[in-house]
């Protein structure tokens, strides 16, 4: 496990001690995401809110939030947007993910996402990351839209299949030792899905764990001791007809033994679940990666207080906090700055909760 056991050493953030009690002298990470130079900008500081973490977009990052947030007694994160193509594609058309039908995917609502095997794109986002890790002395990345195209943060997801360009199938054909009938993407896509379709998911997964690879790699080189972390989409494996993995080519038990940290998007109101799912979902986790034991990744949720769809109210953001700061949550983090912004009464349940 990355960098777990010297951050363990430092900052361990909700141990367990043989009896099952928590130890409360070891500091809880509560943070909050987005933009959480808005929060400064409206006259709040970062201490005060009872803050020591900060999850804060690359697009966001700059130094004088930076030096802001260090000296107000916070951690600073970022979250790095592994697998958002919108921008890459306008000059990059090769990147677009391609559909069993053998045309470009169209945009999963406000999603873009890209084809993980372009070379291109990959050497783009390690670019990036390099400068930020140059650039700040950052204590963690948090990888982020990690999943081949399709949208999620929605009660009705948008799960297309995808991506049978040429590049894909080819390295799917050699990687697997298989060949692949029919001459057309359509041929070649309906091939795979009646005759291979198992390979084909786990394939895919394999793309994905290798993003996670590389990056963490990257991260590593540049500061042994930051941690790699990674927002994904909460979904049980049977959800949506095992979309998780069979769409989205998430594995969460891989994905627990590549990352330091585990941030399910726990956006209870955006997936239409009650506030009692934060908490069950993160028992699930614990069962199936071990996440309360030593050694294991740990578990930072970040939960909604959003108003979309609908409104959440103040009440039902406190609940959401409450369940996700459940063991084996050892960190919460709550989406976004502006849902504070808009509602002060979320300002003021976030600060006695934290």
């Amino acid at each position: 496990m990355r960098n777990i056991l010297i951050f363990l050493s430092i900052s361990i953030l909700f141990s367990c001690s043989p009896s099952g009690e928590k130890d409360d002298s070891l500091p809880f990470i509560k943070g909050v995401y987005g933009n959480p130079g808005a929060l400064l900008e409206a006259g709040y500081s970062f201490d005060s809110l009872g803050m020591n973490a900060v999850f804060v977009r690359s697009i966001s990052l700059n130094r004088e939030f930076f030096d802001t947030a260090r000296e107000q007694g916070c951690r600073v994160y970022v979250e790095f947007p592994t697998l958002l193509g919108r921008n890459y594609l306008q000059d990059h058309p090769d990147a677009w993910p391609i559909n069993e039908m053998g045309d470009p995917s169209p945009p999963a609502d406000w999603f873009m996402g890209i084809c993980p095997t372009h070379p291109g794109f990959k050497e783009y986002r390690a670019d990036q990351l390099k400068d930020i890790m140059t650039n700040f002395d950052v204590d963690g990345i948090f990888i982020d839209y990690l999943h081949w195209h399709a949208q999620f943060e929605t009660a009705e997801p948008i799960l297309p299949e995808t991506c049978f360009c040429d590049r894909c199938t080819g390295l799917f054909e050699e990687d697997k030792d298989i060949e692949i009938h029919g001459n057309s993407i359509p041929e070649k896509a309906g091939w795979i899905l009646a005759n291979a379709d198992g390979q084909w998911r786990d394939w895919r997964n394999s793309i994905l764990n290798g993003w996670v690879t590389d990056m963490g790699a990257i991260v590593s080189e540049y500061k042994p001791e930051a941690l790699l972390g990674a927002f994904y989409c909460a979904w049980y494996p049977a959800d949506h007809d095992s979309a998780l993995y069979r769409i989205m080519g998430i594995d969460v038990s891989a994905l627990a033994g590549l990352t330091d940290v585990l941030s399910p998007m726990l956006f209870h109101k955006m997936k239409d679940r009650p506030p009692s799912w934060v908490g069950e979902y993160t028992t699930w986790l614990d069962e199936l990666t071990g996440a309360g034991e030593k050694g294991k990744p740990l578990v930072w949720p970040i939960v909604q207080a959003h108003n979309n769809p609908g409104i959440v109210t103040p009440e039902e953001f406190k609940k959401v906090m409450t369940e996700g700061s459940q063991f084996p949550s050892t960190g919460i983090m709550m989406f976004s700055d502006q849902a504070l912004l808009q509602d002060p009464e979320k300002i003021r349940v976030m600060k006695e909760f934290y």
